[in-house]
């Protein structure tokens, strides 16, 4: 059994993505990077400060920016555009749908700030209904790293998948998961547990919060398990079965809107192939307010003391 996970924090996985787009910039001249005047916060100002000539600011015009990337995208070069995910997902959705997802483009959009770890900055800032918009997307690929390992592998899988791909990064420090070289794929997922009572279904900082939470149960008796989805869209639906099958009982958790996020992709897979009961752990239907980021992941129960919650809940059927 795993024990009970030390609480590291590492990088921020915008961090990482930043730091690893330079690298590829070094590696791969076609590789490019735009902005919407964020790039000190989305860390594609390390590709910038690196490779000024492949780097373009458009100012604040996220919907420009897609399309911008997706024109640079039809000349065989691999743009890589960035902005806060609610920006991106919320100015420049119809860029996105006709200029990069009805045609297919080789476009890689990185949605920062995500999630409501952010804090202070409140609602404005605060992506929560993003993935449900990026995985509605036909073409689109979603990726959903959990720590900043995860995150510098992730942008390197985006960068060699051939499509459109949607990835979300932190302002967070992240909690340290994955050891260097970790591999991670389009469609596949990490097991680090199979639980015979309830098995957890995570992505992003609720990995960590999974395995803490899941450390805790088994303290008490129950046995649980915890799988890193990390690939949203496609999913990889061979282990969500497995997950259920060997439970009968899930947690699903995200730092998201209930609707049409992890949540609403594990309910339709359950339905077609494997029905079980399932708990969910997220933001529900609401905004969440200002405030630190800890506060904050408090008050809306982005923490393992809620998902050992719901584990118990589930556990308890």
């Amino acid at each position: 059994m795993p024990d009970r996970p030390e609480r590291v924090l590492g990088k921020a996985t915008r961090d990482a993505y930043g730091e690893t787009l330079a690298q590829l910039g070094r590696e791969n001249p076609r590789i490019v990077a735009l902005d919407a005047d964020l790039s000190k916060s989305t860390k594609s100002v390390v590709f910038g400060k690196a490779h000024p000539e492949r780097f373009i600011n458009v100012g604040i015009q996220e919907a420009n920016m897609v399309g911008v990337a997706a024109g640079l995208a039809t000349t065989g070069l691999i743009p890589f555009a960035s902005s806060f995910a609610t920006f991106l997902m919320s100015k420049a959705f119809d860029q996105m749908r006709m200029a990069v997802a009805n045609p297919g483009l080789n476009v890689k959009l990185v949605g920062s700030h995500a999630g409501v770890s952010i804090g202070e900055d409140g609602a404005s800032q605060m992506g929560v209904e993003d993935l449900a918009l990026a995985c509605a997307l036909p073409r689109f690929t979603v990726l959903v790293p959990a720590d900043a390992r995860a995150a510098a592998a992730l942008t390197r899988v985006a960068a060699e998948h051939v499509g459109p791909v949607f990835l979300r990064t932190g302002r967070a420090k992240a909690a340290e998961i994955y050891p260097e070289g970790t591999a991670f794929r389009v469609g596949g997922s990490v097991t680090h547990h199979l639980g015979r009572d309830v098995n957890i279904l995570a992505c992003g900082l609720m990995v960590f919060e999974a395995l803490e939470a899941a450390a805790l149960a088994r303290a008490e008796g129950i046995d649980a398990g915890v799988v890193d989805l990390y690939s949203l869209k496609p999913v990889d639906a061979d282990a969500i079965v497995a997950a259920a099958a060997a439970s009968g009982r899930l947690v699903v958790a995200e730092e998201h809107l209930r609707h049409g996020g992890l949540g609403s992709i594990v309910a339709q897979v359950l339905a077609e192939r494997h029905p079980a009961r399932v708990v969910a752990v997220d933001l529900g239907d609401r905004y969440a307010e200002s405030g630190t980021p800890e506060a904050v992941l408090e008050a809306y129960g982005m923490t393992s003391a809620r998902v050992l919650e719901a584990i118990r809940k589930a556990a308890a059927v």
